[in-house]
């Protein structure tokens, strides 16, 4: 049976309720609303300024649109640097669920394609940020595409660009590299940066928090590509370059080499090559010795191809010509209590025997019939002890002291290339007043459209009598006969240079050089070859830089389309004359 209760005999329902405390709830309420109110009006309209930066703050994101980055050509239009798109992989740590069978293992299929082992993937995720961390940058678009289709809740991607270098180790010093921002580091990545790299894009978004957009707002500002950049580089050349460059220093077991190819009138530089050299796009485990463009950065004691420029200076002043003679016996000479010795004894030279014997007591005997300030005013037109004109980071100037501070015997070994330095570079322009009857040519690593005008220096009459005498040099009797190519004339000099370490010249170690030019009457090349201590066999310039000078003229001047200027093969005797040190 149901147990009525009458709710109406409950004596706290009949009790009766005072008045105040209904009038409180209703005020308590409509304070309440108003508070409500209040703040909403606040939030809405006197407040609404603050919030809304706070809104943007927290969800608003700018994106950067990354501009393609220029390419850089050689003077053909085959490219040595470009960009591709890349897949860079990004987490927020928080989210990604480890301890889920199913996400666990997609992160051991991600660990691989990352070519990460699953431990440092872990700690990646492991990071102290939990909201955002880089886990690897500019992957391989197709991995990114692998990556994504894991479909891991947490992990992410961005679009960006990465660099490719086609032409690999023998551009490298040339090109150069950039950064995983795709900025500038080495060589004309770096030179160029600011027009290669364009002007990066923006969008406005808002992104709920798992970094999703999910509405676009304001305007997009499109990115700006950058510009290309065509080099002055014959990319043939400065393979064939490369490569016979590295044969050689392998072959001497040296240390490193250089060789610089200028297009003899323009100044255009063909061919700047660097061994031992490095892969752009591929840098672990870099050292400074592969980093280091040594044509450029490095200067040295250029010894006996300092000798063409003195004998110039010499027969600009009227007192001395080709055929003057200069005796040498005994084969040395004392200049205030100092030996300069020959390695042979020469006797009785003409100043073009001078050149072809690499005769030091020769060389000192012209020199002293000069004046320190006509020497150095000679060695400064032609661009040394000066920071070369050229768009290329690091550019030594070399050292070339001031005249007044030069005692006698000091200027004697310049004369012969000791007391000064000098880089690969600026030793290859000076030999374009040669060239250019008497001018002296700005180098430059961009592709020019027309010649520059040239800066006089010598006479006409000069510059082609020291072209002769550099093919005397390089002909039988010389001292660089192993410069000799098939089908065209050459002209240069040997020179082999002790090494100075600290204030002392090091016993045994030598640098190598070979500089000349090509044809003799009519040149089109300028080419400069510098080992770094040789140790095998030989360490004369005449024996280890002049096979270098040779192979790489002819197949500069083949490439070129110069046609050959000699009928028949000259003969190379096989054991040149070796040049005092």
């Amino acid at each position: 049976m149901t147990r009525s209760v009458l709710y109406t005999s409950s004596p706290l329902l009949a009790s009766k309720t005072p008045l105040w405390r209904s009038k409180m709830i209703v005020a308590m309420l409509a304070l309440g609303f108003v508070g409500l109110g209040a703040r909403a009006a606040y939030v809405q309209v006197f407040g609404n300024d603050f919030f809304q930066r706070q809104g943007e703050v927290r969800f608003a994101r700018t994106l950067e649109l990354p501009a393609n980055r220029g390419r850089i050509l050689d003077r053909n239009g085959l490219i040595l640097a470009s960009s591709v798109p890349a897949a860079s992989i990004w987490a927020i740590p928080e989210d990604v669920d480890k301890d889920d069978p199913e996400v666990a293992a997609k992160l051991r299929k991600l660990a691989p394609l990352l070519e990460m082992t699953p431990a440092a993937l872990d700690a990646k995720l492991a990071d102290e940020d939990k909201t955002f961390v880089w886990i690897k940058r500019q992957l391989d678009w197709d991995v990114g595409e692998q990556i994504k289709a894991l479909g891991i809740k947490g992990i992410y991607q961005r679009k960006e660009y990465k660099r490719q270098y086609p032409e690999g180790e023998p551009s490298a010093h040339v090109v150069g590299f950039t950064n995983v921002e795709d900025h500038g580091q080495e060589g004309m990545e770096l030179a160029f940066n600011k027009e290669l790299a364009g002007k990066a894009g923006s969008r406005r978004v808002i992104k709920d928090r798992m970094g999703r957009v999910v509405e676009g707002v304001g305007e997009e500002v499109p990115p700006m590509d950058g510009q290309d950049i065509q080099l002055s580089i014959d990319s043939k050349i400065q393979y064939f370059a490369f490569q016979k460059l590295r044969d050689q220093v392998e072959k001497f077991k040296a240390k490193a080499g250089s060789v610089v190819v200028m297009d003899a009138r323009t100044g255009e530089l063909l061919a700047l090559a660097n061994y031992p050299s490095y892969v752009p796009d591929k840098r672990k485990n870099l050292t400074g010795e592969q980093l280091r463009n040594r044509a450029i950065t490095d200067v040295f004691e250029p010894g006996s191809t300092m000798k063409p420029i003195t004998v110039g200076i010499a027969l600009e002043t009227g007192k001395f010509k080709p055929e003057t003679p200069v005796d040498t016996t005994p084969g040395r000479i004392n200049v205030t209590g100092s030996t300069i010795s020959d390695t042979h004894n020469y006797g009785l030279l003409t100043v073009a025997g001078v050149i072809q014997k690499s005769s030091n007591v020769g060389t000192t005997k012209i020199s002293q019939s000069l004046t320190a300030q006509q020497m150095w005013e000679g060695f400064s037109a032609v661009g040394f002890g000066q920071k070369p004109q050229i768009a290329f980071p690091g550019a030594a100037s070399g050292r070339l002291r001031p005249y007044k501070t030069w005692r006698p015997v000091e200027q004697a070994t310049m004369s012969y290339g000791y007391g000064l330095s000098a880089s690969l570079l600026q030793m290859t322009r000076s030999y374009t007043v040669f060239a250019n009857d008497g001018r002296v040519i700005p180098a430059t690593m961009l592709k020019r459209d027309e010649p520059p005008v040239g800066v006089p220096i010598f006479s006409e009459r000069t510059a082609n009598q020291v072209r002769q005498m550099l093919a005397l040099a390089a002909g039988p009797g010389g001292t660089g006969q192993k410069a000799q190519t098939v089908g065209y004339s050459v002209g240069g000099k040997s020179g082999t240079a002790r090494k100075q370490v600290g204030k002392n010249y090091a016993a045994g170690k030598y640098r190598a050089w070979f500089t000349g030019l090509a044809p003799v009457d009519k040149p089109r090349v300028i080419v400069a070859v510098m080992v770094d201590e040789p140790s095998a066999g030989s360490f004369y310039g005449g024996t280890v830089a002049a096979p270098v000078f040779s192979e790489v003229v002819q197949q500069s001047l083949r490439l070129m389309g110069v046609q050959p200027d000699m009928a028949v093969v000259p003969q190379i005797v096989a054991n040149p004359v070796e040049e005092s040190l």
